[in-house]
């Protein structure tokens, strides 16, 4: 069964700048369409970029489009999420999600994916 694993999250000051991993194990990401989603103390969580399994789709939030950059690497089965130019607000948990669909747009739903990672923590703080 297909498990990811997310490191990077750090404690860091506005400005500053981070790269997520996204690992995977039992599976290929290749096949699968990938989240990230980000969720901070009482809100909801909240899709920030997607990329496509094959079509070659990538898709960010308004909140982090210029700023945060999705990417895979086929030789390591990850997903890295690169973060640059951080804010407070980008402070949360964030996870990677995947599909086996096909899917288009960082709009799907959390509910919609079918394997999650455990998460990791992202400060920006001053």
């Amino acid at each position: 069964q297909l498990q990811l694993v997310e490191s990077g999250g750090d404690l860091v000051q506005p400005g500053e700048s981070l790269k997520l991993s996204c690992a995977a194990s039992g599976g290929t990401l290749d096949y699968y369409s990938i989240g990230w989603f980000r969720q901070a103390p009482g809100k909801e969580r909240e899709g920030v970029s997607f990329i496509s399994s094959t079509s070659g789709i990538i898709d960010y939030a308004d909140s982090v489009k210029g700023r945060f950059f999705i990417s895979r690497d086929k030789d390591k089965n990850a997903v890295y999420l690169s973060l640059i130019d951080l804010k407070p607000e980008d402070t949360g948990v964030y996870y990677c999600a995947a599909d086996r669909r096909e899917l288009t747009t960082v709009q799907t739903p959390a509910y919609e994916y079918e394997f999650w990672g455990q998460g990791t923590q992202v400060t920006v703080s001053s």
